[in-house]
């Protein structure tokens, strides 16, 4: 049995909401929307014009710095709006379905006869190729590029992450087939990171072809930074990749049956949704088709919908689109009413990591808890704090003020090439000067990226 990994700095956040182990299919979207804005560094130029029919695997956009990366349509039908923000930065490609989705056939081929170029290919043309994402600088996997190792998490631990053996059932044979189609990409390993205490499905356990690790420990221990940082740290030089689950799983589908079948499991969760639970939907589905009547509705309270979890997902409306990368979406209160003398009142239903309220005593206890971040920016000064909930060999602090002041050489000594904003976000929480640390963090990657990639 592989080594145990003990994660013991970290947090995990105490929300109500989590999704309950039932799967169902609702209607099916009115509307899917492709955004460029989850492939961060990308710059589509789009191949189609309005009105077009696509299908399933049809070509939108590609990047304009990298021909070879291309981003096709989810789901087949109508490409019917293209939505601009300031700039004329393209924010959505507006898609109206078909009943049944329509699939471009890539073919099939046994792996064993295919090189790793043509591999490689077929995941290019195909669309998935941006489900491969790269360390350092936390992007779109270059084309052409060797990578040392490939990790994959098994397990998520942001707060009401779904449950990763519920989403992997009766998908295992895909699960496999995906990781077979990865390790033919690397000359180094594939490395499985599996929950110590609750991975039990043989998809992840019985896993062939990888190197199993098992972790145990708070938030972020999930994380795929953390998981590389723990078994094997980037060298200078070096090039990782990582990929999500249940983008291994589409992998799978298209090596196995010839198409892109972007269909995922998607986690309702957060104390404002009525019945939380799981739903099958496709990439980019309209987050109201899966949530009509099942948000609390009570006066004076604004929900927040968000597409991933609290601490690093983005925003939406309720008529807002799932996020590429996404399998959970998360509603909470908007936190937008003040408070009078919060500070003075005990804050029994309050959770606090510096143990201000006496909440701390009841550590089984669930939180509704909102957005509201209670005061504004304040003096950067040296806490501690964040070396608690940072389980990695590096000084956070001291890193984010080298990026503040954009010091391209501190930033490297500091360890930079490790990190990417998501492993920050509990720091971000914790931070009592309240500093948007994420952003910071992909801005000081952005510079690194930049200068030497």
């Amino acid at each position: 049995m592989s080594k145990i990994v003990r994660i013991k700095r970290g947090l995990d956040i105490p929300l109500l909401g989590e999704a309950e182990k039932i799967l169902q299919t609702p209607p099916r979207a009115t509307e899917y929307a492709v955004k460029p804005t989850d492939f961060h560094g990308l710059f589509p130029k789009m191949l189609l014009e309005e009105g077009s029919r696509v299908m399933a695997g049809t070509p939108l956009f590609f990047d304009k710095y990298n021909e070879k990366i291309i981003v096709t349509s989810p789901v087949s039908g109508t490409y019917t709006q293209l939505v601009r923000g300031p700039k004329r930065r393209i924010m959505e490609v507006r898609i109206t379905p078909d009943a049944e989705d329509e699939y471009l056939d890539f073919g099939t081929r046994p792996l064993a006869e295919m090189s790793p170029e043509q591999i490689t290919d077929k995941l290019l043309t195909s669309g998935l190729w941006p489900c491969i994402r790269q360390r350092p600088y936390s992007v779109i996997a270059k084309p052409g590029e060797t990578p040392r190792d490939i990790f994959v998490s098994a397990f998520k631990t942001a707060p009401l992450s779904p449950d990763m053996d519920f989403v992997v059932n009766g998908q295992e044979a895909f699960f496999q087939k995906g990781l077979e189609a990865l390790a033919r990409l690397t000359p180094g390993d594939v490395h499985l990171g599996v929950d110590a205490v609750n991975t039990t499905s043989a998809a992840f356990t019985g896993a062939k072809g990888v190197k199993l690790h098992r972790f145990r420990g708070p938030h972020p221990a999930g994380n795929a930074g953390i998981q590389i940082h723990h078994i094997k740290p980037i060298n200078k030089d070096e090039i990782v990749w990582y990929v999500e689950v249940q983008d291994v799983i589409q992998i799978g589908r298209l090596f196995e049956k010839g198409i892109y079948d972007a269909s995922k499991v998607v986690a309702l969760t957060g104390p404002e949704v009525v019945n939380p639970r799981y739903y099958k939907v496709n990439k980019g589905a309209r987050v109201s088709s899966f949530m009509q009547n099942n948000i609390r509705s009570k006066e004076g309270v604004t929900p927040r919908f968000i597409s991933g979890d609290v601490l690093s997902g983005e925003k939406i409306g309720m008529e807002g689109f799932l996020g590429f990368y996404d399998d959970q979406v998360t509603v909470i209160p908007e936190g937008d009413k003040p408070e009078l003398l919060g500070w003075l009142i005990p804050g029994l239903n309050k959770f606090s990591v510096s143990r201000t309220f006496p909440s701390f005593l009841m550590p089984w206890k669930k939180y509704r808890l909102d957005t509201n971040i209670r005061s504004g920016e304040r003096p950067f000064v040296i806490t501690g704090l964040y070396e608690k909930v940072l389980p990695m060999d590096i000084l956070p602090m001291q890193l984010i003020k080298a990026i503040m002041i954009e010091d391209i050489d501190m930033m490297e000594k500091l360890g930079i090439f490790e990190v990417a904003p998501e492993d920050f976000a509990l720091c971000e929480y914790v931070c009592p000067s309240k500093i948007e640390m994420q952003t910071i963090v992909r801005h000081g990657l952005d510079i690194m990226q930049k200068e030497f990639a």
